[in-house]
């Protein structure tokens, strides 16, 4: 593979995997669900220190063993086969769902807002059908397959071509919070924060605040922040792409750099938008962020109208590279065809892989908005139980291979693991559950539990020769 990637490459990977457009589309939900911006960002806050030390366990792991797909490598030499497999197999099904979501995104924002504009209405001139009581209309799915396409191009072109269009993304992502920030220092004020919680009842889509204190504002809202700080686990996966003279001391902090980079943006993102306009009102128009920007400049709204619809490009892009990467070490390992193992003899690149992920990003812009709903929450929980097991991987290699090279170490040592450990479990326990309010649904368990049987069945099929070299 080549060696080509660099720090800030890898950061931006990370960076524009976490940051999609979420901060554009439910900046305003945040703020119901918690009772005001201001619970909204202690949550954020929060969820960000709750997970740097799983991105710490990430980086000292990667340090040590950078190769693709490091996961499966990290538990498989820890735990055995069978749970290696089933590590990665699980983060797949929390990364590989998310690109031809962020397709569907794309589609979305210009069938709800660009076709706003009288000069653009011919985006909804021609609609295809209704799947899921969503519209899906043709001039849409024809550019968000246009956007698809340029990501799947510059994947098969390798990681550095990838890694310029993610570079590319974080810059046009910063101008939109600096947006944000000007027009909020130029027209609002602190004082539409407040008060710090309050419940409110007509906030669009006719969403209401049930949280009844302060604190049940930040819970409400803490327990769904991993779902949006989802993608640091990306930088690892490309660790064999590294440029050579990269310095893996300092790479090893750049996962928990990116979390927190991601956590100040939100942040930022929720003041800045939370004190425009007095947020209770703020909170009754749909998409309210674009909506105040829309009353206040037109030009200013295009413009993060433009930010907001290249958004979905980076998660696409980052968790298009981190998946094939996943089915590149599981092919490696015969945990699945050994075909997947497979590398283009020019761009370095995987490419059976590359042509399923292709594949499975093309489809997304034609299933309508609606139709992957259930896959965010289980997205969610595969990316989660894979973050638990690096740091359960974390800590037993301290044991089973101490004298392993670690350029970069968990900085406070195993007490931070074991802190990486709980953190995990405890998002766990939140999404399994019954009473929680972030617990799957009979739907999303169907999908869930369907999803490890067919891998087990693959794993079964394929992997029983390597299996029993294994043993042996």
């Amino acid at each position: 593979m080549k060696k080509e990637l660099t720090l800030f490459n890898f950061f931006t990977i990370g960076f524009g995997a976490i940051i999609g457009t979420g901060w554009v589309l439910l900046v305003g939900d945040w703020m119901v669900l918690g009772g005001g911006p201001v619970p909204a960002m202690i949550a954020f806050a929060i969820g960000a220190v709750f997970l740097v030390p799983i991105g710490m366990c990430f980086g000292e792991l990667t340090a040590a063993i950078p190769i693709s797909g490091g996961i499966i490598e990290y538990v498989d030499r820890t735990y055995g086969r069978k749970l290696g497999f089933f590590t990665g197999w699980m983060l797949l099904l929390g990364n590989a769902p998310l690109c031809p979501w962020e397709a569907i995104a794309i589609s979305t924002l210009l069938t709800d807002r660009f076709a706003e504009f009288p000069v653009l209405s011919w985006l909804r001139s021609v609609k295809l059908y209704t799947i899921l009581d969503a519209d899906v209309y043709l001039w849409p799915t024809v550019i968000a397959l246009g956007a698809a396409i340029l990501v799947i191009y510059l994947n098969f072109h390798g990681a550095g071509a990838a890694a310029k269009l993610s570079s590319f993304l974080t810059k046009a992502l910063l101008c939109g919070m600096v947006l944000a920030m000007v027009i909020s220092f130029m027209t609002g004020s602190p004082s539409n924060a407040l008060p710090v919680f309050s419940q409110v009842q007509d906030a669009a889509g006719g969403s209401s605040t049930e949280a009844t204190s302060l604190l049940g504002g930040i819970v409400a809202v803490l327990v769904m922040t991993p779902f949006f700080y989802a993608g640091f686990d990306t930088i690892p996966q490309q660790a064999e792409e590294a440029s050579a003279h990269l310095d893996w001391k300092k790479f090893g902090l750049i996962p928990a750099i990116a979390l927190l980079a991601s956590g100040a943006f939100y942040l930022v993102c929720i003041y800045s938008f939370g004190t425009i306009v007095d947020w209770h009102e703020f909170v009754k128009s749909s998409v309210p962020a674009l909506a105040v920007l829309e009353r206040i400049n037109i030009f200013f709204y295009i413009a993060m109208l433009i930010i907001g619809t290249l958004g979905p490009l980076g998660p696409m892009n980052s968790f298009f590279g981190a998946s094939t990467r996943l089915m590149l070490a599981m092919g490696r390992k015969e945990m699945i065809p050994s075909s997947f193992a497979g590398l283009d003899s020019v761009s370095g690149a995987p490419k059976k892989a590359n042509t399923v992920m292709a594949v499975l990003t093309l489809i997304g812009p034609f299933l309508g908005r609606n139709m992957l709903v259930p896959l965010t929450n289980v997205a969610s929980l595969g990316f989660i139980f894979a973050c638990t097991m690096a740091g359960f991987a974390c800590m037993k290699l301290r044991k089973t291979e101490p004298d392993l090279p670690r350029p970069y170490k968990v900085n406070g040592g195993k007490p931070i693991i074991a802190c990486a450990i709980i953190a995990g479990l405890i998002i766990i326990g939140l999404m399994v559950a019954p009473l929680s309010p972030a617990a799957l649904d009979t739907v999303e368990w169907v999908i869930t539990g369907a999803w490890i049987v067919i891998g087990f069945i693959i794993l079964a099929v394929f992997g029983s020769k390597k299996a029993a070299a294994h043993t042996t």
